[in-house]
């Protein structure tokens, strides 16, 4: 039994795809023993948004510059980065929506950027059980579209990643990504 709970969450990352969401599957996955997630140097953590009256979710890892220069320097522009650490980025929609420009069904997608100095490149991908970068030319197939956001400096240095939710009027807003010197938006609309 304990070698069971011990791979429960691994298996859980696999469950969770493309197509419906409901409540349970909006939870954050990870693979792993749970107690291993204290030991983690870039915690798992999420924003749970409302729109329309139905709550989504994005999961993330966050990790730490920790006198880095993660952006540009060892995350190097022009290159595939997962927007966090660990697992993939992940949101989870129980409604149809489009992210950026791209319109999908409900369901859950994974998030990964192409950053360059001044806009990034943001893509949705099907595949939520993938892990880490580079992505091999099979996840890039279940690339569902992709958008360019445009970079904004910070003027205090975040030293850990961090998502938040921006509402806007109606059933909009936007996901807001501060790391380090950078922030952009990622608009989120219930179709």
């Amino acid at each position: 039994m304990k070698k069971l709970l011990r791979w429960t969450p691994w298996v859980a990352c696999f469950v969770v795809g493309a197509g419906q969401v409901d409540a349970q599957s909006t939870r954050c996955t990870f693979r792993g023993a749970p107690e291993a997630l204290a030991e983690r140097p870039s915690p798992l953590d999420s924003v749970t948004f409302s729109l329309g009256g139905q709550e989504a979710k994005l999961c993330y890892g966050r990790p730490s510059a920790r006198g880095r220069v993660m952006l540009g320097g060892q995350e190097p522009f022009g290159l595939p980065w997962r927007l966090g650490a660990d697992e993939p980025t992940t949101i989870h929609l129980p409604f149809p929506a489009s992210v950026g420009t791209v319109s999908v069904d409900p369901g859950s997608y994974s998030l990964y950027a192409i950053p360059q100095e001044h806009s990034w490149t943001v893509v949705v991908n099907a595949n939520v059980h993938r892990w880490g970068i580079p992505l091999s030319p099979d996840v890039r197939q279940s690339d569902l579209g992709s958008f360019s956001v445009v970079t904004a400096p910070l003027q205090d240095h975040v030293e850990t990643l961090t998502f938040r939710f921006d509402p806007a009027a109606g059933q909009t807003g936007a996901l807001v990504y501060e790391w380090e010197h950078t922030t952009f938006r990622i608009p989120v609309a219930r179709r």
